[in-house]
């Protein structure tokens, strides 16, 4: 299996997008380290890699609490004895158009949806430039890169994952770690399923594909940036939209 013997922590890892990379990372052989808040839906995660013969543990987080994500990074690096594939994928949104917008709803947006990302990056790249390996590969959205009325938070979060990715290919790219960035357009999640019919139906007529995508089809890219065989790239956005953003 191509990542057997890899360390993987994936952050909002408890449904959707998260969970599915999850277990993707798992079935290619890496053992994952998956964090969330809700921890039953990680326990029942764990049961279900280990159950088809992976390798996985539960670390509960809050990524907008900074001590809590310095915790459980020591923790999951003390149990598995390191971690050399990152995937920052927590993710919320409070949509509201922007002369309305709160400051806490606005904060709350970057926090959870960038600052994590650059702490989790902190936190995991010493042990990777010491290892002279490592994945580091960020969720941003088609909305990073093209905007979207009334998510002005949730753009502006996603737009500056694109930005903190090229700037981390650059600084540690030559130890061997890459950071990259995928940027999903409209995908079946629970965060999309409480969207109304009328604006899904919409959003499909500018897919070229024709249809919306999976979290396995954003899972399957993951798999490819975190192997090998994407080892000559790094500071690239990987967008899996159906064409949309085209």
């Amino acid at each position: 299996m191509p990542l057997s013997g890899h360390i993987a922590f994936v952050t909002g890892a408890s449904q959707g997008i998260g969970r599915t990379c999850a277990l993707r990372l798992a079935k290619e052989g890496a053992s994952v380290a998956v964090a969330a808040r809700n921890q039953e839906k990680l326990t029942e995660l764990v049961n279900e890699i280990t159950t088809a013969g992976g390798k996985a543990s539960a670390f509960p987080l809050d990524v907008g609490d900074e001590e809590q994500i310095k915790a459980a990074i020591k923790a999951a690096t003390d149990q598995l004895g390191k971690i050399d594939i990152l995937v920052n994928n927590a993710g919320i949104t409070r949509d509201q158009l922007v002369m309305r917008m709160k400051r806490t709803d606005w904060d709350a947006v970057l926090q959870t949806n960038l600052t994590s990302a650059y702490l989790c990056i902190q936190q995991v790249i010493p042990n990777m430039l010491r290892l002279r390996w490592g994945r580091i590969i960020n969720i941003s959205s088609i909305f990073g890169q093209m905007g979207q009325a009334g998510q002005a938070n949730y753009a502006a979060s996603k737009a500056g994952l694109i930005g903190l990715t090229k700037a981390i290919a650059r600084e540690v790219a030559s130890r061997n770690i890459t950071c990259n960035a995928i940027a999903p357009g409209f995908i079946e999640t629970a965060m999309t399923d409480v969207l109304s019919e009328e604006f899904k139906q919409a959003a499909v007529q500018q897919i070229p594909l024709g249809r919306v995508g999976k979290p396995e089809d954003v899972a399957g890219a993951l798999a490819f940036l975190a192997s090998d065989d994407a080892s000559y790239i790094t500071g690239q956005v990987l967008s899996v939209n159906g064409g949309m953003l085209m």
